[in-house]
């Protein structure tokens, strides 16, 4: 999920926590638990400062190691230890529970968007991506709102989250079932043999559709129960322009984030130019598809890489084409 409902979430659970009586009882121990929780659902996303090293770095380990088994414990600790650190309790066992709670969620939720996380590393090395929920949902925003200010009017902030989470529960198991029926929809539709993904958008009923043949890569939309393809891209042996680019750094990272890669090779003056495009990311510019997460690669005539780029791009080749020199030395592997 978006910075905005971890920050929310934190909160709460801190609400939540009045169910504990401890918490609800002894004077001082609500406060710690509302740093612990507020803290603990947002420090898996502390990976965020490997951006100082570059979008390769930040790319290859946001959400990665950050959200897997041993750093939750990590985290947990960490947080529990300033804390009790700054303002021992004789209760500690509850602020740990509750502060585990929170990066133990963190970590849950943002397993069902499309950007997935390393949640069950060591044991399942795969980033897993359910494709559920949207990057930011309203419902569970508003929902968290809801509930902060019935607390503030004076509610019960325990009861009133129990309900609230109980809601929110109902809401991912409904927004499941939908995402299944919609993908044996597109199978049946499309009758296309293959591997089908539905990915989430802002609408409920929008999705982003890609779906993977023995040939083909196709990329499309469904809205409600009507899929349709809107792109498709024949998959080809890998070539020798390709293979060299993929020995890039930056693209090694982005084809280590994504399973929804497909290179595109086009040739310039200067030589050559590999783009991977993320099938996931799809929108229009210009009214044409355009697909925002890429990794490209200049190489020149005698193939020797010149300079490389991986992230996002909003606004077209124009952006794009400002942010690659082709003319630059060559870059040693």
């Amino acid at each position: 999920m978006d910075t905005a409902t971890h920050f929310v979430m934190g909160f709460g659970l801190a609400g939540l926590a009045h169910l504990d009586p401890a918490v609800a009882a002894v004077p001082g121990l609500a406060e710690t638990v509302l740093l612990g929780t507020v803290i603990g659902s947002q420090a898996p996303d502390l990976d965020g400062f490997t951006r100082v090293l570059g979008s390769a770095a930040y790319i290859r380990n946001h959400r990665g190691i950050s959200h897997s088994i041993p750093a939750i414990f990590v985290w947990t600790l960490l947080i529990f230890g300033v804390i009790q650190w700054l303002y021992p309790q004789t209760l500690w066992l509850h602020l740990l529970g509750w502060t585990f709670l929170a990066v133990v969620l963190h970590v849950f939720v943002d397993l069902f968007n499309s950007y997935g996380t390393k949640g069950l590393f060591p044991f399942y090395k795969r980033w897993i991506a359910l494709d559920t929920m949207f990057i930011f949902d309203p419902f569970i925003f508003a929902m968290h709102l809801l509930g902060l200010g019935m607390w503030l009017a004076g509610a019960d902030p325990g009861k009133s989250f129990l309900i609230i989470y109980v809601l929110i529960a109902c809401y991912y198991v409904w927004r499941y079932r939908v995402h299944q029926r919609a993908l044996v929809t597109a199978e049946k539709a499309l009758k296309q043999k293959g591997k089908y993904w539905l990915i989430p958008t802002h609408s409920w009923q929008q999705w982003t559709m890609i779906v993977k043949t023995a040939t083909h890569w196709h990329v499309g939309e469904m809205h409600g129960s009507e899929p349709i393809i809107l792109d498709s891209f024949v998959i080809k042996p890998e070539s020798d322009i390709v293979r060299i680019a993929k020995q890039d750094y930056k693209v090694q990272s982005f084809l280590y984030f994504t399973s929804f890669a497909h290179p595109l090779v086009k040739e310039h003056d200067f030589g050559y130019e590999v783009k991977w495009i993320d099938l996931r990311y799809r929108s229009k510019f210009h009214g044409k598809s355009h697909y925002m997460f890429v990794a490209v690669v200049y190489l020149d005539k005698q193939l020797q890489i010149r300079d490389s780029f991986v992230g996002w791009i909003h606004r077209g080749e124009e952006q794009l084409a400002k942010k690659l020199d082709p003319e630059k030395d060559i870059q040693v592997l």
